[in-house]
């Protein structure tokens, strides 16, 4: 049996969350498609592409290469079984947004980490939202 593969979405401000998450899930038998990580070091080789989060830049703006990554989540979604949001504080950005109407529109489960902080989409999306969508209680 082919194991689940479940797609991050989430700011790259929960990218020290969404790794514990994702070594869980791996723990779990899942297949993790995330965000890209780059580790510091990157980053002290090319300051040049040090996003500011707090600012809401991220590096991919300041390389240029926002729409191809944007994009290739879309692939990584479309590949899924279903997507987690990565919802920290109930924080989700509109590129998560995107991605959560992009899962919905084609038929992907939505679920939730931290359940009492789901976003609600706008009430001309609200339709889209899939009944059976949870938030994860475990694994």
């Amino acid at each position: 049996m082919r194991p689940k593969i479940v797609c991050f979405c989430g700011s790259v401000r929960f990218t020290t969350e969404m790794l514990i998450v994702a070594w869980e899930y791996a723990k779990a038998g899942k297949i993790v498609l995330s965000w890209c990580v780059l580790p510091d070091c990157y980053f002290k080789a090319h300051p040049e592409s040090a996003g500011d989060d707090n600012v809401g830049v991220h590096a991919a703006e300041k390389e240029g290469v926002r729409e191809i990554l944007d994009e290739l989540h879309k692939r990584k979604i479309d590949l899924a079984d279903e997507i987690l949001v990565i919802n920290i504080d109930g924080y989700i950005g509109d590129s998560t947004k995107s991605e959560i109407g992009y899962a919905r529109a084609h038929g992907k489960p939505v679920r939730w980490l931290e359940p009492d902080k789901q976003w609600t989409a706008p009430a001309e999306d609200a339709g889209k939202q899939e009944e059976g969508e949870q938030h994860v209680s475990g694994v």
